[in-house]
């Protein structure tokens, strides 16, 4: 059975609302009730740590979502900056109100104002427009007394988000004689504001959710402008985890070994039993994505009117929301695929869709772990996805689906009919398909993940 060390875990992310934040919330999700399974905290697993600036009712609705769903292990394991920065009688939190220095807003800036649930100010938050590095600033973020006036300012969105982690790492020191604490940063952004916090008993291991290069998405392709910047930080954090091998090849050939960089992937458990394929509905394809120009869900449509021609009772169910929403209806009612191309929305229940499919489609440009085709495989979901990075060519590579030529939609069309249309190649695949559970086993997984923890607490903290 996997044990962690002993120490308090911390998991950080930018923000958790239900139904959108698509495989990445998911993962983190999952990352923590595996460790709570694993016996971290006594089985209620490492605290979530949030912080986006919604209000305190928001967050309490979306633990509740989670909650109810079984996505987390109890409400009382996620908590959100914006919630503890207020005092009960009124302004900001003691812990803010220490961190505060001598100073105002700037005038020349636009301020939001952050109340608590009361209406009383707690901090103001300088608004960058138009600017993708807005967290980095370090214009002052106001924070308000108890008086309701201006009490003093933190040094930026960093500054802020340091002060809080201080505290609820002080709290867990108190509460556990001084245990060694492991924060699990999820988020890019909170990477680079919390890589020079130099607490020597903290460590940081960084996980990574998506892809860093820009089209044509090669090795070595330009570099996404927003991660020029965390490359320069990597080798201040403990761990970074990658979830792939070959994204974590292409990353230390081209910016070399720093030895910090691990392969540790998302677990899925598998399916209890896999459907056969007899009893899958015929000629169903499924696709679990957010509709977003990226997943290029348009090649799907525009393939699936050649597939019709050859498989004229399939259909394709596509699962999701998200800013193509609109523009994606009217292509299907343009393609006259009306009665068998659908938009069906968010499902709550991702392992009934894919149990009932024959096959998995995905049309990504691009990905990072591609979460959706390991859950279809681990259920014997047959998957026919573009061969992109990073995701479909190591989780096909030995196997299970099909591989089509990036952006070739006649061959998309080919290896959907070849899929849905010959029992005994979607038999092959769906055999294939299955053995990646014994890949991607929580178990497994979650072993990996301790051993990086155990590894990372037996050196010295990087930032020191």
């Amino acid at each position: 059975m996997t044990t962690f060390p002993d120490a308090s875990y911390l998991i950080l992310s930018s923000r958790l609302i239900p139904d959108h934040d698509g495989g990445y919330a998911m993962a983190i999700l999952a990352r923590a009730r595996q460790m709570a399974a694993a016996g971290v905290e006594g089985g209620r697993g490492p605290l979530i740590l949030t912080f986006d600036p919604g209000t305190p009712a928001d967050h309490a609705r979306h633990r509740r979502a989670f909650d109810e769903r079984g996505l987390i292990t109890g409400a009382d394991r996620m908590r959100n900056l914006f919630d503890e920065a207020s005092h009960p009688g009124g302004g900001a939190a003691a812990w803010l109100l220490d961190a505060a220095q001598p100073g105002d807003p700037d005038p020349a800036l636009e301020y939001r104002r952050i109340n608590d649930a009361d209406g009383r100010p707690i901090v103001g938050l300088p608004v960058i427009h138009g600017d993708p590095d807005w967290h980095i600033t370090t214009a002052p973020v106001a924070v308000y007394g108890r008086d309701g006036r201006v009490a003093g300012v933190v040094e930026g969105f960093g500054a802020l988000y340091r002060a809080w982690l201080a505290a609820v790492v002080d709290e867990l020191r108190s509460a556990a004689d001084g245990k060694p604490v492991v924060v699990i940063c999820e988020s890019r952004q909170l990477g680079e504001l919390i890589a020079g916090w130099n607490d020597p008993g903290v460590r940081l291991i960084h996980s990574i959710h998506t892809i860093h290069l820009e089209p044509p998405h090669t090795p070595d392709a330009p570099l996404n402008p927003l991660w020029t910047r965390w490359f320069s930080l990597a080798e201040r954090f403990d761990a970074v985890l990658w979830l792939s091998e070959a994204q974590r090849s292409d990353v230390i050939d081209r910016f070399g070994e720093a030895g910090v960089h691990l392969v540790i992937p998302a677990g899925v458990p598998a399916a209890s039993a896999v459907v056969p394929g007899s009893e899958r509905v015929p000629g169903r394809v499924v696709m679990l994505n957010r509709l977003a120009p990226g997943k290029r869900v348009d090649h799907a449509i525009g393939a699936f009117r050649e597939v019709r021609k050859e498989v004229p009772h399939a259909t394709l169910d596509i699962y999701g929301a998200g800013a193509e929403q609109d523009a994606l209806q009217r292509l299907i009612e343009d393609e006259g695929l009306t009665a068998h191309v659908v938009l069906r929305g968010i499902t709550e229940d991702p392992e009934r869709v894919l149990d009932a499919a024959s096959a998995f489609l995905t049309t990504s440009a691009f990905e990072g772990q591609a979460l959706a085709i390991v859950e279809a495989m681990v259920r014997g979901t047959p998957v026919i996805a573009y061969d992109v990075p990073y995701g479909p060519r190591d989780h096909l590579a030995r196997g299970g689906g099909v591989l089509v030529p990036n952006g070739d939609e006649a061959a998309l069309a080919a290896a959907i009919v070849r899929v849905i249309a010959d029992p005994e190649e979607h038999a092959r695949l769906s055999r294939e398909a299955a053995q990646m559970a014994r890949r991607v086993d929580p178990d497994r997984v979650t072993a990996a993940l301790a051993q990086a923890v155990q590894d990372v607490l037996a050196a010295p903290s990087r930032r020191v």
